[in-house]
């Protein structure tokens, strides 16, 4: 019941202040993210959705969901779909209230579960799996909303759901269908010596494929990053001031006294009859009699008689743990202890508990030497930012006043912040995947800006843009190239490899084609493989989607013949020998493709049913211009 406890030092003041006053919206997302002056993207019924919470919830995507195709049309439509689930959910009284969400949090998140934890400690952990998500913690709480109305929704569609036994059995007898198989290879690279390739060949290839080979818009580009980090590393930190840092902050470098304590407990909780307390009661003072008699004997009536599963094992030890961490009469009990001492008989929460105190350790303020590097770094972190603060308008103001050129810039700040400019060719206007997120110039907010009609005509400086906090950047286009297309004789050579390539397979699907009509009309196993046994759970090496054609071919006559494409190979003739089905059905693969079949069943159900509900909530996409625009990093959607 305590094994969490001593790995927790400080407390919060509230547990789960949801389970006091719900704090969240039954609109859905509206948790305090954005503003109520945001724009207004798309309505549900009265409930609107903003640019600011879209382009949120893209970013919750990933770091590269802002420059994935549709991202932002499907993004959308999740956000529309459990707006109207809310919204029917509050009409229907479904929404989870208090007790339905501490029950989800215990169930899912055991840590907090313990009940010998004390409020405090159980309101730490809970903000501390918030902060884990990303998320404060109104934020997760209404995404639990979200998921229990959603749950609770499906699972009553679950409920009426019903796929019947007799498909269950078919498709569980096709699933475990074998066929004994054997092939024969027309690969591709056999056929290659046989094309012949004409110039006009290659010119029409050409001409039905320009797209693969245009040069896509790009420029090289000039920039400049002011860094807090950067910042930092400039800054000089003497020891006079990490030593003043560490006298002014002596608490945050106290470890605080800890006690260590073994417990037996005999359980009897709040809701316990009083015949059960009073047994429990008694049950303890017996023991707590055994081992004042006998102290020597604590661990082994601990193991024998304790009800905490978690120290039980342990002859009732919670090692080491710092003040508040325990309940309060624990705590209380605890305090007044030296160590060898055993306590009266301690009534909690939880039931009655024999205390031994076994070791102390005192407050202990850890030497300025072994946290000098810690602090070091801490103030060169804030000298950064303060820094930074005190450069960003002049450095704003320059590049912007200056627009022609970087490089005032770095007359007036390179000595005070070491700026320097960089160079980097063919830069697109969309993010590089292949670069890290955290490379300055690799971000949306400020390619956008420097893809500008402005910046690209009269190669002028952009704005300073904050692409991430602490960092600010300023670029300009120094040469700008459009897209264009490569010249057929700068291609010809990849245009006659494609061309051959494709040619080659055509030659060998024709001669797969051939086999086939020749064995149909004569069976001939000559040149076939050895015999192989496949299933659907079977794969014998086979690539999946030519498993998935061998099962689906029509072996109503055997041997039976087909010709499948094998993917970046060519093509194979297989001859179908043998069809093996179960004597009886599987009673166990029957209930769980039934159980399978049923879940498709409620899930098409359930997407006809979020349909319906955004129609009775009469959906309007307000901006169709929202789900095409740029998500930044500021989260702030661009308004046109």
């Amino acid at each position: 019941m305590f094994e969490f406890i001593r790995t927790h030092q400080r407390l919060m003041q509230f547990f789960l202040m949801i389970f006091l006053a719900p704090l969240f919206v039954l609109g859905g997302l509206q948790v305090g993210h954005f503003g109520e002056t945001a724009t207004e993207v798309a309505k549900v019924g009265d409930k609107v959705i903003s640019q600011q919470e879209l382009d949120y919830a893209v970013r919750e995507q990933g770091p590269q969901a802002a420059a994935t195709p549709g991202i932002k049309k499907e993004v959308l439509d999740q956000l529309i779909s459990e707006r109207a689930l809310n919204i029917e959910a509050t009409h229907e009284r479904m929404v989870p209230d208090a007790a339905d969400i501490q029950a989800f949090v215990l169930k899912n998140f055991p840590e907090l579960a313990d009940p010998s934890l004390s409020k405090e400690v159980r309101a730490q952990r809970y903000a501390d799996l918030a902060r884990g998500q990303g998320m404060t913690i109104g934020a997760l709480e209404a995404k639990i909303v979200r998921f229990l109305v959603q749950q609770r929704t499906s699972g009553e569609i679950q409920s009426t759901a019903f796929a019947p036994k007799t498909v269950a059995v078919r498709i569980a007898d096709l699933v475990e269908q074998e066929r004994e198989v054997q092939q024969i290879a027309f690969k591709t690279a056999d056929f290659t010596s046989q094309v012949k390739i004409t110039d006009d060949m290659l010119k029409s290839y050409y001409n039905k494929n320009l797209a693969q080979f245009q040069v896509p818009e790009h420029a090289k580009i000039e920039y400049v990053v002011l860094s807090a980090d950067n910042l930092a590393q400039l800054a000089t930190i003497s020891d006079a001031d990490a030593e003043k840092f560490y006298k002014e902050n002596q608490k945050r470098f106290t470890v605080d006294e800890q006690r260590r304590a073994s417990h037996i407990l005999i359980k009897a909780g709040k809701t316990a009859s009083d015949a059960a307390k009073a047994a429990a009661k008694e049950k303890a003072e017996k023991l707590l009699a055994q081992v004042r008699k006998n102290p020597a004997e604590f661990a082994k009536l601990a193991k024998e008689n304790s009800e905490d599963e978690g120290s039980a094992a342990k002859g009732g030890d919670l090692d080491f743990f710092a003040k508040g961490m325990m309940v309060k009469p624990f705590q209380d009990a605890v305090d007044k202890l030296k160590v060898g001492e055993i306590s009266d008989v301690v009534q909690s929460d939880y039931g009655y508990h024999v205390i031994m105190l076994t070791g102390v350790k005192p407050a202990d303020v850890k030497p300025f030497a072994d946290v000098k590097a810690e602090i070091v770094t801490e103030l060169k972190k804030q000298a950064g930012t303060k820094k930074l603060s005190e450069l960003r308008e002049s450095f704003t103001n320059t590049v912007f006043e200056q627009a022609d050129s970087l490089k005032p810039a770095i007359d007036k700040l390179g000595d005070k912040a070491q700026l320097k400019i960089e160079t980097v060719a063919s830069v697109t206007r969309k993010p590089d995947p292949n670069l890290a997120p955290t490379v300055a110039y690799n971000n949306q907010k400020f390619l956008t800006a420097l893809f500008a009609d402005d910046s690209i005509k009269k190669k002028q400086n952009t704005e300073a843009i904050e692409v991430t906090p602490g960092i600010l950047i300023s670029g300009r286009v120094v040469e700008y190239k459009v897209a264009e297309q490569k010249p057929f004789e700068e291609v010809k050579a990849i245009v006659r490899d494609a061309v051959t390539q494709d040619e080659a397979k055509t030659l060998a699907q024709k001669a797969a084609d051939d086999k086939v009509a020749a064995l149909k009309a004569k069976d001939d196993a000559a040149g076939f493989s050895d015999a192989q046994t496949i299933s659907r759970a079977k794969q014998a090496g086979f690539n999946p989607a030519v498993l998935q054609s061998l099962m689906k071919a029509d072996a109503t006559k055997l041997p039976a013949f087909t010709q499948i494409e094998v993917p970046g190979v060519g093509y194979s003739v297989f001859r179908i020998n043998k069809v093996s089905q179960p004597a009886a059905p599987n009673p166990a693969s029957t209930t769980a493709m039934q159980q399978q079949l049923t879940r498709v069943v409620a899930q098409q159900e359930m997407l006809a049913y979020v349909e319906a509900l955004k129609a009775k909530a009469k959906v309007k996409i307000l901006r169709p211009d929202a789900i095409t625009t740029p998500v930044t990093d500021s989260g702030e959607g661009d308004s046109k």
